[in-house]
């Protein structure tokens, strides 16, 4: 499979409340090997003495986040977790620094030829590449975009590997006051620190709010701020830490949006029954769900394993540091973010209104779909290789294959994907729309983002999906319920006029 981001887990952590401390470690069985840690306290604080009982243990507290009690901690210590645990303070350790997976935009099994050519006020669709954006003529953008293209007031926050911010469709919007940089996992403000070395956040970027000024595309947002939340490396992984941080950041600057693109590895499947995946469970639940309640809407991508995620019963991929095992997983096991209570789920369509070959679904996690692209099921006149445009950084070109690459005569360059990381982005444009009309409290956005959704029913010939089982465990893929409620489209596609109350 080529393209960027379907799971994910590189290190990084952040808090803008949060305690950041250093003790030298104490004595213990030294490895060589320093490696990151979660360490997740029973109580949703951080404990007097936190400090010292990981230097006992043989680390150092790097940083914590008191609001949810989750510290970050090092150690070279070849027992310092099993040491930790015996605090009766502490409910979980799990080491993180050498948990890698990296993400994947999309399944992709052959390579496609295209010949490829401010304020809160309407916008026209008149930039030189919107003629090929079918994706946003299918949720209707240009429409909405008659009403508004959103507003300045509003921010989203992009959580991704960066964001190229001198593209010259993304600089007008990029947010430099809110924007961070996790993987070093402590914030750091610093451009330099949330500069896109992948190319992923940059195209999620361009989806959501590339700007209206007559060059190159047009995001579903135009006017709205891109806050740019670091939290994958050059690679595409994202570690657990990068989970947290990112969420207590968007919690902390009252960020309304976030787009999440990614999986939280090395798990694809996290399952409670393991200490180590119960702390990274634990620690990035409560991370998303203190994100939620300081009224942040996050949208997260199903994935693209073409995988029931209300039916699990196998995962083959995990963990992707190492060699990957097969082990039997339940529902007692749980995708991050897209499964976390409260999280909008996004599957992927194209642009024949059909999921997506590769996207994962689920009648327990899927809300709403929105187009992905399908190089496979769906090319169409309007789509003739099946994927989404959208910006990319020009030092990273030669990242995107030949035969995707659009340069706008303005030497601006762009870059066609597919998977659900390219979908996501379109919903969380739609609820930058909505809250740049008013609707701000979080529960309203949300319903306003599943009630003004376009129905879809299930597929009339599910035997199209015939050669693309699930990765994780080789199913059938089966879509449950009816038009407006199933577990291929959820309540259907965004309608991004709709949601603007037209």
């Amino acid at each position: 499979m080529t393209g960027f981001l379907r799971r994910t887990v590189p290190l990084t952590i952040l808090a803008v409340l949060g305690l950041s401390l250093s003790a030298p470690a104490g004595h213990a069985v030294d490895t060589g090997n320093a490696q990151n840690y979660l360490v997740v306290y029973k109580a949703q604080s951080l404990p007097s003495g936190a400090a010292s009982a990981v230097k006992g243990a043989g680390g150092t507290l790097v940083y914590s986040y008191p609001q949810i009690g989750v510290a970050i901690a090092q150690s070279s210590s070849a027992t310092f977790s099993s040491s930790l645990m015996k605090n009766t303070k502490v409910q979980g350790v799990a080491a993180t620094g050498a948990f890698a997976t990296q993400v994947d935009g999309g399944a992709v099994t052959t390579d496609d030829t295209i010949d490829a050519p401010t304020v809160d006020t309407p916008v026209a669709n008149t930039d030189t590449l919107t003629g090929l954006q079918w994706d946003m003529d299918q949720i209707h953008a240009p429409e909405a975009h008659a009403v508004t293209g959103g507003s300045t007031s509003v921010t989203i926050g992009n959580i991704d590997t960066g964001i190229d911010y001198t593209h010259p469709d993304l600089a007008p919007n990029v947010d430099f006051t809110n924007s961070v940089g996790c993987v070093s996992g402590i914030p750091n403000t610093n451009p330099a620190a949330w500069a896109d070395d992948n190319g992923h956040g940059t195209h999620t970027a361009g989806t959501i709010a590339a700007a209206a000024n007559d060059i190159g595309i047009i995001g579903v947002a135009p006017n709205v701020k891109i806050a740019t939340i670091k939290a994958g490396n050059a690679a595409g992984f994202f570690f657990p830490e990068a989970v947290v941080c990112a969420f207590m950041w968007a919690g902390s600057h009252n960020i309304p949006v976030t787009n999440n693109s990614y999986f939280a590895d090395p798990w694809l499947f996290n399952c409670k029954n393991d200490p180590a995946q119960r702390a990274i469970w634990a620690a990035e639940q409560r991370a998303i769900l203190y994100a939620e309640s300081r009224g942040t809407v996050v949208v997260a991508a199903e994935g693209n394993e073409a995988d029931d995620l209300s039916h699990p019963t196998q995962d083959i991929t995990s963990p992707d540091d190492t060699t990957p095992i097969i082990r039997s997983v339940s529902n007692a096991c749980a995708v991050v973010p897209v499964e976390v209570q409260g999280v909008v789920g996004v599957t992927a369509d194209g642009n024949l209104g059909l999921k997506s070959f590769y996207s994962s679904y689920g009648v327990s996690s899927a809300n709403v779909t929105a187009p992905g692209g399908d190089s496979i099921l769906q090319r169409t006149a309007a789509s003739p290789n099946g994927r989404v445009l959208s910006t990319w950084p020009a030092s990273l070109l030669t990242s995107c294959p030949t035969t995707r690459r659009v340069i706008d005569p303005s030497g601006a360059t762009y870059c066609y994907l597919q998977g659900t990381s390219m979908a996501a982005p379109h919903v969380a444009g739609v609820a930058a729309l909505i809250e740049s009309m008013g609707t701000t409290a979080r529960g309203a956005v949300v319903a306003a983002l599943e009630n003004t959704a376009d129905p879809l029913a299930c597929p009339p010939d599910m035997s199209i999906y015939s050669p693309f089982p699930s990765v994780s465990n080789g199913a059938p893929q089966v879509c449950q319920g009816g038009a407006g409620s199933n577990s291929f489209a959820g309540k259907g596609q965004v309608n991004a006029l709709s949601a603007l109350g037209h």
